[in-house]
């Protein structure tokens, strides 16, 4: 059954499965064409670790999302607030789209006089969501004190919106060592393909034979660190 917009298939107690099952035919095909079950195990193999890669990247997708909901939730408020509105009223009116049932608890507790602050506190918690902190103390300071929260909120707003920037331009900026290593890493498809268009059969020598079992067992942990490595400057990088 295909779920998710077309990206993914749901095989019941098996899990679901996305755009990381083509692995399996990939390894098929090549394992039918050297006449080895080796590229078949390593497809599972690959299909394990692009599975990975791939809720990682989802993972990074929500957290952006939920951040730039933050962003707009703090702008509606101010924006209400400046029309107005009471805080209360105001956090209805804009709502919090885009921070799911926390968010809803958060409406909750406006509409019904709950603890608003400690909601949005707990809304915090959620990847991504960390600048509903700044919201929640300036909601606290304006209900116990009087003190402007538009003007907080706006604040907080501009702040996070200059993060959301900053990390975006660091992200462009390590386009190219990602491509770089990219390419690096499909380089030994490349040979593979030269040596075939040469008449060397590389995949009978890998496949059948002593000398290439032990060349794919160096070339593979070679491979696996080098991305290894990269991937963990990247990461060095984005969190530094």
């Amino acid at each position: 059954v295909e779920g998710e917009a077309g990206r993914r298939w749901s095989f019941g107690r098996w899990g679901d499965v996305g755009r990381e099952i083509w692995c399996l035919p990939a390894g098929l095909v090549l394992g039918v064409l050297g006449g080895s079950v080796l590229p078949l195990l390593a497809s599972v193999a690959g299909l394990l670790l692009v599975r990975r890669w791939l809720a990682a990247r989802g993972a990074l997708r929500a957290r952006d999302r939920r951040a730039a909901a933050v962003i707009g939730l703090c702008a509606a408020v101010a924006g209400e607030l400046r029309a107005g509105r009471q805080p209360a009223q105001a956090l209805l009116a804009a709502g919090a789209p885009g921070l799911g049932a926390a968010g809803s608890a958060v409406v909750a507790a406006a509409r019904y006089g709950g603890d608003v602050a400690r909601a949005l506190r707990e809304a915090a918690r959620l990847p991504g969501a960390a600048g509903l902190t700044g919201m929640a103390a300036c909601w606290q300071v304006a209900v116990e004190g009087g003190a402007g929260l538009a003007s907080g909120l706006e604040r907080i707003a501009a702040g996070l919106r200059a993060q959301r920037d900053q990390r975006d331009e660091l992200r462009a900026q390590l386009a190219g060592p990602r491509a770089t290593a990219l390419m690096l890493a499909l380089l030994p498809v490349g040979g593979l393909l030269m040596g075939g268009a040469l008449g060397a059969d590389p995949l009978r020598v890998l496949l059948h034979t002593p000398a290439g079992w032990g060349c794919l067992a160096v070339g593979g942990l070679l491979e696996w660190c080098g991305v290894a490595w990269t991937v963990r400057i990247v990461a060095a990088a984005e969190d530094g």
